[in-house]
């Protein structure tokens, strides 16, 4: 390679780092104010940033993830039937492309159990044996993927105990799990700053009324 194809090489590699440099200040940049937004209470418009963000970064997860998850969060508090669907359908799709980037991925599952479990939530009697089935399935597949991560193993009990509530069953037994939880939160390394990085507070709840 002569010293002009040398220098053209180089130019372009530098070019190329720059771009990247820029992107990823670009997308740091509105993570962090989304999150922002999310501290300041402000719900929808962090997930509205998170949106953005996604569609300006398609081959990052958390962006839709992060959308997703407030989306879903948001539903349980929807008592009309028909924004109830527009909600969750709006959260689906985020889903759908969080997994598309991140395939098998327990955290995503998470979410999507979570979004059956909102439909269960609203009209047991209607969606119960529709999708119950599917949350225990999908629990036991992210356990079965991470058995240490402390979200499924939270969220996980917490279903089993929402479950053994609605059949009468006892509860107890599931209070081992949720110390687990609470244990594994306390010494979780958090990844990066835009990482899962929710639940300890309510295993800490859900430990506490174990205990009463």
């Amino acid at each position: 390679m002569n010293n002009t194809m040398k220098k053209i090489v180089l130019l372009v590699s530098c070019m190329l780092i720059g771009s990247l440099a820029i992107a990823q200040s670009k997308y740091e940049k509105g993570m962090e104010k989304a999150f922002s937004l999310l501290k300041e209470k402000k719900t929808v418009e962090a997930a509205n940033v998170f949106e953005r963000i996604s569609a300006a970064t398609p081959t990052e997860w958390l962006p839709s993830y992060h959308a997703a998850r407030i989306n879903v969060m948001l539903g349980f508090a929807i008592k009309d039937k028909s924004k109830l669907a527009q909600q969750l359908e709006k959260a689906q799709a985020q889903i759908d492309h969080a997994t598309s980037i991140s395939p098998n991925n327990p955290e995503i599952m998470i979410l999507q159990a979570m979004l059956y479990t909102v439909w269960v939530a609203y009209d047991g009697a209607t969606y119960g044996m529709q999708y119950a089935p599917k949350v225990s399935e999908i629990y036991a597949k992210a356990y079965a993927l991470d058995k240490n991560n402390p979200r499924v193993v939270l969220t996980k009990t917490e279903w089993e105990i929402g479950s053994a509530r609605y059949f009468g069953k006892d509860t107890a037994p599931f209070c081992k799990e949720l110390e687990r939880a609470k244990t594994l939160f306390e010494t979780a390394t958090k990844k990066d700053d835009f990482s899962p990085n929710w639940g300890k507070e309510r295993a800490t709840q859900l430990v506490e009324e174990c205990k009463n």
